[in-house]
């Protein structure tokens, strides 16, 4: 009640006095009382430490509503006292997920309308009964004092001496979608598009307000504060009947929630085809776009909510029971409590970033890195430098690509999570299929006599023209494949700040980068001819396979390809293994193509 009183100060005070003089006699008395109640039960709350000081701010309020000082001041005391009061004698201060604001809509209609009227303008056909007037939301300059949390608060306990009762019978949730539908009313729909805008296109307001938390707390005057008025009011009109967008966890985990409950709903109902759709939009629109925060900071927790959202959707194939894959939703509902626990920002550090940055940055690079390498070596053994450059332009471009990327990922449009599978599932798929060829051929060229007579009969017309380009294509792939995964990465992880930490382990991650590659050109100089085309061919048939299996996973994660589990294989990304039959098949049908490949080369040299 004490909070209350200081949100109804800070809002109303500016309707009793004006420029020091009294406008409303009867509103005067009223903030003085307010005031004394406010000093009384700070007084009398358990001792704390802060305690004293929470007193002595509301006798500084007294004062200043006895000297009839400006709304402002008076305001910011309020304000200021409510925001210590919380920090000292905390409360529950936001919902525990996005509030469903259609659910506010229907509530409003049903509970409000009669007397706030439908638009909230505070007339409804009941209010011209009531002796006070009920309150018009639309009021924008009543309505840039008061936090969604103040409406959460009258519509909990109701207003006493008013006709507006208490709502506490209702769910939480019903209670908080309530209040920010109601919050909604003052900032009209043009705003919310030019918020929306705003919220998209300029990354630095997301740390204003991060979370749930600081939006349900915020004001649109205090946030006005920091980015101006016309702004304040754009992205509260936003936020307010958008707050699944407020974190990147929060927003993005009750939309994975919330798909598979009506997934589950819907196979209920008979309905498996939909069911299956809601499942995968779990995934693709509601978990994906945190797999990158999530893979720095738990990745055995990742590969297992990957691996049970699969398993999901399998068992929707499969006709499970609807028990069956009720138990399954609430396994994943578990998990994902988790992955709230791991994504907050008290788990943030910055070691935590610097070795997300640098597991990253070597995962995602090794296996392009091995690749490029492994041409440039074929080059110089070769002995031509000349074709090195589509090598050099087919990773440069890809860097390029990259940038352009991260360029559209950022500021123009949104990669989503079906656009990030199916580029690293088509890219891995063909890379896989390109490095069959390339270490079958390679093993075929172990022997020194078969490369002299390559050499001498084929290699001018094998590395002309198109199969120059044909290099340029491979490395082109194999660096934008990786890159791709890497921008996504550490567009995530940037957002959550420690950028220096950051950037050193992306530099320590890029020099062991270096340091391998330098080491495996060097090797490679000495290696015989035979040996060198050996261990490449045995390289490029390692990660053949790799690529194949990954490709697969990445487009069963796109609903490309259909998931059947395989409870017994083992789970090693780093690899390609994934418990799926798809996956095991594609890459047991390489290691087929491999044998035989191999065994063809060995029967020609016999």
């Amino acid at each position: 009640m004490t909070w209350r009183l200081l949100d109804y100060i800070a809002v109303d005070y500016a309707g009793a006095v004006s420029h020091g003089s009294v406008s409303s006699p009867s509103e005067y008395a009223e903030q003085k009382e307010f005031a004394a109640t406010i000093a009384a039960k700070l007084a009398a709350l358990p001792p704390k430490p802060e305690q004293q000081a929470l007193v002595t701010e509301a006798a500084r309020l007294q004062r200043a509503i006895d000297s009839k000082a400006e709304a402002k001041e008076v305001a910011g005391i309020a304000q200021g006292l409510a925001a210590a009061l919380l920090a000292t004698y905390p409360v529950p201060l936001a919902p525990r997920k996005a509030p469903n604001t259609a659910r506010g809509a229907a509530l409003f209609a049903q509970n409000c309308a009669t007397c706030h009227g439908e638009a909230g303008d505070g007339h409804g056909p009941d209010a011209a009964k009531l002796d006070n007037p009920p309150v018009a939301f639309t009021d924008a300059d009543r309505a840039r004092q008061r936090s969604v949390f103040a409406l959460y608060q009258v519509i909990t306990q109701g207003l006493d001496g008013t006709a507006m009762p208490s709502f506490d019978g209702l769910p939480t949730e019903d209670r908080w979608a309530l209040a920010f539908y109601a919050g909604h009313f003052a900032f009209p729909d043009a705003a919310a598009t030019e918020g929306e805008r705003l919220w998209k296109q300029d990354e630095p307001l997301h740390k204003l307000i991060p979370d749930l938390k600081t939006l349900v707390g915020t004001t649109p005057t205090a946030l006005a504060g920091k980015i101006g008025q016309d702004t304040a009011d754009a992205l509260m009109a936003y936020l307010r009947r958008h707050p699944d967008v407020i974190g990147q966890q929060t927003g993005f985990l009750s939309l994975v929630r919330g798909r598979l409950s009506e997934s589950l709903a819907a196979y209920r109902a008979g309905d498996r085809q939909r069911a299956g759709e809601l499942a995968l939009s779990a995934y693709l629109d509601g978990f994906e776009p945190i797999e990158p925060m999530l893979a720095a900071r738990d990745r055995t927790l990742l590969e297992r909510i990957e691996g049970a959202m699969g398993e999901y959707r399998a068992a929707i194939q499969s006709r499970e029971t609807a028990d069956s894959l009720a138990n399954r939703v609430q396994v994943l509902d578990d998990l994902l409590d988790d992955v709230e626990a791991a994504l907050s920002p008290d788990a943030a550090s910055g070691l935590s970033a610097f070795l997300g940055a640098a597991t990253i940055l070597l995962r995602e690079g090794l296996e392009a890195l091995l690749i490029i390498v492994a041409m440039i070596a074929f080059l110089r053994k070769a002995e031509r430098m000349e074709v090195m450059r589509y090598i050099h332009a087919g990773w440069v471009s890809a860097l390029a690509a990259g940038f352009l990327t991260w360029v559209a990922a950022t500021w123009v449009i949104g990669i989503s999570g079906a656009s990030r599978e199916l580029t690293e599932g088509f890219g891995s798929v063909f890379a896989a299929v390109v490095l069959l060829s390339v270490g079958i051929w390679m093993h075929g060229k172990a022997q020194a006599d078969q490369w002299q007579r390559y050499i001498r009969e084929k290699m001018a017309k094998v590395l002309s023209g198109s199969s120059a380009w044909f290099l340029f294509g491979l490395a082109f792939i194999v660096v934008y494949r990786e890159v791709f995964e890497t921008i996504l990465f550490y567009a995530a992880l940037w957002n959550q700040g420690n950028g220096g930490a950051i950037l050193a382990g992306a530099l320590s991650a890029g020099i062991t980068l270096a340091v391998i590659a330098w080491a495996v050109l060097r090797f490679s100089r000495r290696l015989p001819i035979g040996k060198f085309f050996t261990y490449s061919s045995w390289l490029m048939a390692v990660l053949t396979v790799v690529l194949a299996g990954k490709g697969i996973a990445a487009l069963q994660e796109a609903g490309i390809v259909s998931i059947a589990p395989l409870r017994s294989v083992p789970r090693i990304s780093l690899v390609g293994l994934f418990p799926t039959m798809q996956t095991v098949a594609a890459q047991l049908l390489m290691i087929t193509a491999l044998a035989i490949g191999f065994a063809l080369n060995r029967r020609k040299v016999v």
